[in-house]
């Protein structure tokens, strides 16, 4: 075993233990540097998103890598979390399976919206984030990167991801639609300024709202997005009257506790005059205290609430999965042989060490009975003496590398040692 995995999506854990298993990008960092210090040597890359959470490691010397039993009591620690919690609800992979199924999440065939684009920069993000702390190491860079490839292959080959329906898109079209017959009237509240936020601002533009104010912890952050998009900016300090004035509200923050508590909403709730509320929770942990969506003239939807819509999303695209399916076990598979056929570079490089100096002095013993040949003749000969080398060579090692895509060559290399009496 080289590689594991464990983790687990909207599929798998329900979303109350979801929000406590999640990580901010501080509590990424903060969980990378303990894997370092708890897993010396090996390589690990953590993945967190709104519908899932993965945990990626790797090791490329004689030590395994951990195990996903201490991967699943990891994540519980640094999250707080009792591991009997987790076991049942997080899957563990290894080698090829968890090269597979990192392959199919960067493609946006495991999300919750089919063929979603916004993975991709995440899975970008959780790389950068493990080279920065120093946990990302040559397996899982060469895993990541050739995720990335893959999911660039599913996109312009195959019809998966054209015309894509993101998380903002249903939200606005499938469920603020439901609502509200028309948002030029409506006054629109959005709450964060990241990525999430942009797309969904943009959803919002096209389906004609032109009265919207971001509202961010960083107000320079909501000033750049409101002039970048034609918006208002207002101060996080404001957010109690602006949930008084706001028609819809769009919450896509990274907080790790409730943006809007209930004793909050309350305190606006007064103030509304029984104005009916939608609230699209894109965030996770959620931004809107649960229990808000049982007060009168409220709608509150969650990520969760998006599963019929995902799934009719789902439907419609599903004729394209076999294509993207085949790219993924093709570049797998690639990526696996690869993997196997590095197994066997130590052996390469004895025998053409061997084969080198064996040459070489053969070379020394004929220039010196030859001392009439001239540089250009001795090069001439040299080369001649390596070109036979690498021919003589060419055999065993389109061997080692043909065997390599069904698995590590253990049987080639064991024979390739016996024959040419390599040592370890």
């Amino acid at each position: 075993m080289t590689l594991a995995f464990v983790g687990g999506s909207h599929r798998t854990v329900p979303m109350e233990l979801r929000e406590r298993l999640a990580f901010s990008a501080e509590q990424a960092a903060v969980a990378l540097r303990r894997f370092r210090q708890r897993f010396p040597g090996r390589e690990g890359v953590l993945l967190s998103t709104c519908n899932r959470v993965e945990l990626y490691a790797a090791s490329e010397h004689d030590s395994e890598p951990p195990a996903p039993r201490q991967l699943v009591d990891f994540l519980a620690e640094c999250r707080g979390i009792d591991a009997a919690l987790l076991a049942p609800v997080l899957a563990g992979e290894n080698d090829q399976a968890a090269v597979h199924h990192l392959f199919s999440v960067a493609s946006g065939l495991d999300s919750m919206v089919l063929g979603e684009p916004q993975i991709v920069a995440q899975v970008k993000q959780a790389w950068a984030l493990a080279q920065e702390e120093q946990t990302a190491g040559p397996l899982t860079g060469g895993m990541f990167q050739a995720a990335l490839r893959t999911a660039k292959r599913v996109a312009t080959e195959t019809a998966i991801g054209r015309e894509r329906l993101s998380i903002p898109s249903i939200a606005v079209a499938d469920f603020a639609r439901g609502v509200f017959e028309r948002f030029d009237d409506k006054r629109v509240l959005l709450v964060g300024a990241g990525k999430m936020a942009h797309e969904t601002l943009r959803y919002l533009r096209d389906a004609g709202a032109r009265d919207i104010v971001i509202v961010n912890r960083s107000m320079a952050r909501a000033e750049d997005l409101a002039t970048r998009l034609g918006a208002r900016a207002a101060r996080f300090s404001d957010l109690l009257d602006e949930l008084v004035r706001a028609d819809l509200v769009v919450s896509t923050t990274g907080a790790t506790e409730p943006v809007v508590t209930l004793d909050l909403f309350t305190g606006a709730e007064r103030r509304r005059g029984g104005r009916p509320l939608l609230v699209l929770d894109l965030a996770m942990p959620r931004d809107f205290d649960p229990r808000i969506g049982a007060r009168p003239g409220v709608w509150l939807y969650s990520i969760d609430d998006l599963g019929a819509a995902c799934d009719a999303n789902r439907k419609t695209r599903q004729r394209e999965m076999p294509g993207a399916l085949a790219i993924v076990e093709e570049e797998a598979q690639r990526f696996m042989g690869d993997l196997h056929h590095r197994s066997s570079a130590p052996v390469i490089e004895q025998l053409r060490a061997g084969w080198t100096e064996t040459g070489e002095s053969e070379l020394d013993r004929l220039f010196r009975r030859l001392p009439g040949l001239d540089d250009t003749a001795r090069a001439e000969i040299r080369q001649s003496f390596q070109r036979y080398a690498a021919k003589l060579l060419h055999s065993p090692l389109t061997s080692l590398r043909n065997e390599s895509h069904s698995g590590p060559p253990h049987g080639l290399l064991d024979a390739l040692r016996r024959l040419f009496d390599l040592k370890d």
